[in-house]
């Protein structure tokens, strides 16, 4: 109640941290740890965190379980159910950045042209996937977007993102062509299940799509394309933001559009190939111009 009411954390964000906690809770049963939560100390954590490495947890899990160990006491504190943080001094392991693969817009291209439009699915697909590269949306920021929060009109859609924070984002005219047609040719005739009136994009039941489905899609899509980069939903995401950096847009304005709090966040999404920062090196740095 804490994550959802206090933190606004979403339901698969609450999920993620109640599993992680469940992962404690074994460790400290099968070391017979009595006292609860005031009776683990950081020695404890730190053979919880040898422990979770045997099992053969990758170091981003790792950092992930930690983080949510050090959220789970502080929660502890405020609600006295403990005056002391075992968590303090636990450090989480250093993360290597792997930066994902990218699509180029020709790729996208290729992709989304493997999409039939004969199928029902089809023009709600092409709607979808050109709304998802359009916008620089998180997969749930998809799969939950209503009817009521598109202004086409004028060009923005309106998106709930991570703690419930609201943005609006600009929407190109493909993105806005082909939700119309999906609109007016295929959803009208999909029966809506109750409570999912205003969802936009609806599955065959007529209710919202999941995160999976979207991630079946694409993979089969890039599969008929011939693409075999290791691609997802996300990588829609980062192609936008990144195609949008290299084309010289401003990294401020790539942070609002994507919802990232930090800027750091969208540097790391951002990231540029060699060949792009070799031009901006020859463009702009006297050392590089060619003489």
């Amino acid at each position: 109640m804490h994550l959802q009411l206090e933190k606004s954390l979403s339901p698969n964000t609450v999920e993620a941290y109640l599993l992680d906690l469940e992962k404690l809770i074994q460790f400290v049963l099968a070391k017979d740890i009595q006292g609860g939560p005031a009776s683990l100390t950081l020695q404890h954590l730190q053979e919880y965190l040898k422990w979770i490495t045997e099992l053969g947890m990758s170091e981003r899990s790792q950092s992930r379980i930690i983080s949510g160990i050090k959220s789970f006491y502080r929660f502890c504190i405020q609600e006295q159910i403990t005056t002391t943080d075992p968590t303090e001094l636990l450090s989480a392991p250093k993360l290597k950045k792997v930066l994902p693969d990218t699509l180029t817009y020709e790729e996208i291209e290729q992709l989304i042209q493997q999409i039939d439009l004969s199928k029902l699915e089809g023009q709600r697909n092409k709607a979808m996937l050109e709304t998802l590269y359009s916008c620089g949306l998180r997969v749930s920021e998809l799969t939950s977007l209503k009817i009521s929060h598109l202004y086409l009109d004028i060009g923005f859609v309106r998106v709930i993102g991570k703690g419930d924070k609201e943005r609006l984002i600009p929407i190109g005219s493909d993105a806005i062509k082909h939700i119309l047609i999906y609109l007016k040719e295929v959803r009208v005739h999909v029966e809506t299940k109750k409570g999912n009136e205003d969802i936009l994009f609806l599955n065959r039941r007529g209710a919202a799509l999941t995160r999976v489905m979207i991630f079946y899609i694409i993979k089969e899509l890039a599969l008929k394309a011939g693409i075999t980069k290791i691609i997802s939903p996300h990588t829609f995401r980062h192609s936008f933001a990144t195609h949008l950096v290299e084309g010289g847009a401003d990294l401020r304005a790539v942070q609002e559009m994507l919802g990232h709090e930090s800027i750091t966040t969208t540097e790391i999404y951002t990231h540029m190939d060699r060949n792009f920062l070799r031009e901006t090196l020859n463009r702009y740095h006297p050392g590089f111009r060619n003489k």
